[in-house]
Order: structure tokens, then C-alpha cells, then sequence
């Protein structure tokens, strides 16, 4: 399969896999071959209970939304949707006989307008959440450690500011034996920009700060086991998951010193979004706009 290949590719090392990913004529097949067509949709996780479906915005934000289904219940959410890419989002838990049942927003975004609105329009019953200390509207919000449950599954929100002051990070964890609902090691775990594949989220607007954001990855999303996986908000080099043991040991701005990573983050002096101006104000009001 195109997932097979990828990966294949990728633990031995061949030529036409670099550090961003598969590359020329053999991405190019793979791009073609995965569902959806050029990494629009990809499902990254299975096993006898739940489905990670990771879906790209091909608009121009590089966000990862991710669908997140329990199989035995037919319950799912959606991670950080997209403004323009719900028809895509919704045809593929019609596809996969999903049943939405949130929307969650790990942040308030400044690159894109979250499509919750958009949603509601056709699926009224849709709850949205985001974290309370974003200062966003939404239908639940979210504190740290809260739980959301999908069927047999659950997302733990955990709370990772230093991108944002509202970041929330969400830990998938699966049922016990004897409680459908009971807390499991975590299974996965999504950042959104708090912690991205060998990099992390800017924190020079909306309330970010360098040192939270250190302190954030290093005593919460680094303390998670080393195999979960990580499922960050966003990637520009053509990769799609890590696992928190790869970002502990080869991530270049987090293996370094706190006051290392301070300095480099405040020397990075990146334009602003091209959206900001418009995203952060439809967020403020859960994706709405005038």
C-alpha cells in the first residue's frame, strides 16, 4: 500500500526518503495513491476499537484536522476543522458511518476560521469546545483535565499554554477492563501548535510566552510514554506523526536549554499570519462571521 511504501521508505533509509519526507516521483505516486488523493486524507491509525483519520487543508493553512472515531459506537469528533473544508469532513464520516459528536479547537487559530459554525448548520446537534482560557466562545468550555467521551474513547484535555494562553493539548486514551469510560494509557496525543515534528509553535502574539511553552512540552507532553504518538496541527515538510520518545531525543528546539530556546524563539522574527486579521476575530465567536 502507499502507507506501506512511505514507511518502508523511511526505516530503511533509501534514497528517495529525506528529512522531509518522501520525495520526486515516488511521492508523487504515494500522493496519488492515498485515499482522498494528495494528502487530503489519510488514515493513520487503526486498530480493533478506534480510526484516526488525519485530513490536510489544501487551502493553504497546512492544518491537520483529525477524525477521531470509536468503531464499536459509531461516535467521533473533529480536531481543529477548517473553514471550507467541512463538505470533505462531513462526507467522510458519512463514508465511515461516524456520527459527530464534537468539535474540539486545541487553540484559538490565527491562520485559518474554524468551520464549527459551519457545521452546526447542517449537524445542529454538534456540541463545540475549546479551553476556556482561550477567551473564545464555544458550547463547552474546556478546563484542564476535563474528559471527552466518544464511544468506548476519550480525550483528556490537558493544558499546554505558551503558543496561545488557551492551548490545550488532547490525550486519546481507550477503555479498561470493566470500564468503558476507564482511564488507559495514552494512545495518542494531539498538540495542535504547541508541539509540532522537529519543531513547535511562535509565541510572540496572543499571549504566547517561549518559557511556558518550554515547561509546557517538557513536564506535560514529554511525560507521557515514549510510543504515544504525536499528531501535530500542522507540518510544511511533508510528515505526519512522531511519537513523544522522537521529539524528546531528536527535536531541535526542545532538547535545548530553556534559556537556550527563549533566546532562539525571540530571534525568530516571522511575518504574521496572512489571516489573522480575520481568523482570530471568527474564532473569538467559535468560528462566526459577519
Amino acid at each position: 500500500s502507499a502507507e506501506s511504501a512511505r514507511q518502508l521508505a523511511q526505516d530503511l533509509n533509501l534514497k528517495f526518503y529525506t528529512d522531509c519526507g518522501v520525495c520526486g516521483p515516488v511521492r508523487d505516486w504515494i500522493d496519488q495513491q492515498l485515499p482522498g488523493g494528495k494528502g487530503t486524507s489519510v488514515a493513520v491509525e487503526k486498530d480493533s476499537g478506534y480510526v484516526i483519520e488525519q485530513l490536510f487543508d489544501t487551502q493553504g493553512s497546512s492544518t491537520y484536522t483529525y477524525l477521531l472515531g470509536c468503531k464499536a459506537t459509531g461516535e467521533a469528533v473533529l480536531v481543529d476543522p477548517v473553514l471550507g473544508m467541512e463538505d470533505r469532513d462531513l462526507t467522510l464520516l458519512d463514508e465511515r458511518g461516524f456520527k459527530l459528536k464534537y468539535i474540539l479547537n486545541t487553540h484559538c487559530h490565527a491562520d485559518h476560521v474554524t468551520s464549527g459554525k459551519a457545521i452546526q448548520k447542517v449537524r445542529p446537534e454538534v456540541k463545540t469546545m475549546i479551553s476556556e482560557a482561550s477567551g473564545a466562545k464555544a458550547d463547552v468550555l474546556l478546563q484542564d483535565s476535563d474528559c471527552i467521551e466518544f464511544g468506548r474513547y476519550a480525550l483528556e484535555a490537558m493544558a499546554t499554554p505558551g503558543h496561545t494562553y488557551g492551548c490545550m493539548t488532547y490525550v486519546l486514551r481507550g477503555p479498561t477492563a470493566g470500564s468503558p469510560h476507564g482511564r488507559h494509557a495514552a494512545l495518542a496525543v494531539f498538540t495542535g501548535d504547541t508541539l509540532l515534528i522537529r519543531g513547535c509553535g511562535r509565541t510572540d502574539f496572543q499571549q504566547g510566552d517561549s518559557a511556558t511553552l518550554y515547561e509546557s512540552v517538557h513536564q506535560r507532553i514529554f511525560t507521557l510514554p515514549g510510543t504515544t504518538q504525536i499528531y501535530p496541527g500542522h507540518d510544511y515538510r511533508g510528515r505526519n506523526v512522531s511519537s513523544v520518545e522522537e521529539e524528546r531525543r531528536f527535536n531541535p528546539r526542545l532538547t535545548k536549554s530553556r534559556d537556550d530556546f527563549v533566546q532562539l524563539m525571540a530571534e525568530l522574527k516571522l511575518p504574521y499570519p496572512k489571516l489573522m486579521d480575520v481568523a482570530v476575530p471568527a474564532n473569538l465567536v467559535d468560528g462566526a462571521q459577519s
